[in-house]
């Protein structure tokens, strides 16, 4: 049986829909899941699919939990017929997440460097955040550009959603360009240290050489290059 990572009632802040799993076992977790959010477990319909296998089929297992994250173990069966198990994460807020590329009059993209644990070496980036509470996308996007740059967007314009790691991940990020007028105070306390202001071309250069490596950030460049909002 893969193991549970252990958790104090005080971490625990899981979203009332999802509901308090800290006295159930690590499948019986996983079947409270299952018969409160079905849609996380659907099938699309159509052949070559990966699907979520029910009785007989051993029950999956919630693997962790915390205040942002559910790792599921799911029993699959592959489209030979084979049986297995998948991993994978969701978030257990129902709030989009968001990611800001942040534009100046004339053009040009503000980046901040940020420390990022995951990977133990600083980025450049743009500004994101998960979702607020009550927030729609929009609100949540001036909300991260307020608390990481110090910057009030005059305009917000939608380049569409993004899903980061579909190997792995089940989260969905909405994606903005945001005209501001100036940078403010950087949010120290989660390892930004500076920004840069760099023509859109260059910003490009830097992904296309791989200075920049944020998937959100290359993302935002190239939609928004295709919006129209490159100098």
């Amino acid at each position: 049986m893969t193991p549970t990572v252990p958790l104090p009632a005080s971490l625990l802040a899981l979203s009332a829909k999802v509901g308090n799993m800290m006295d159930h076992t690590p499948e019986s977790a996983y079947a409270h899941l299952r018969d409160t959010w079905p849609s996380w477990f659907l099938t699309p319909p159509g052949e070559g699919g990966i699907t979520i296998a029910r009785w007989p089929m051993p029950e999956g297992q919630v693997v962790y939990r915390d205040q942002r994250w559910i790792l599921l173990q799911d029993p699959v069966v592959f489209p030979d017929g084979k049986p297995g198990r998948c991993l994978r994460m969701l978030a257990p807020h129902f709030d989009p997440a968001v990611a800001v590329l942040p534009l100046v009059d004339d053009g040009q993209v503000v980046l901040i460097e940020r420390f990022r644990h995951a990977t133990r070496s600083w980025h450049w980036e743009i500004p994101r955040g998960d979702g607020t509470a009550g927030l729609d996308g929009e609100e949540s996007a001036a909300k991260e550009l307020q608390e990481k740059v110090g910057a009030a967007p005059r305009e917000l314009i939608s380049l569409g959603a993004l899903h980061p790691d579909t190997g792995i991940l089940a989260s969905q990020v909405e994606l903005y360009a945001a005209w501001i007028d100036e940078v403010g105070e950087l949010e120290g306390r989660v390892g930004i240290r500076r920004t840069r202001i760099v023509a859109f071309a260059e910003a490009e250069q830097m992904a296309e050489s791989g200075r920049i490596t944020d998937a959100f950030t290359i993302a935002a460049l190239f939609r928004a290059r295709r919006e129209g909002l490159a100098a």
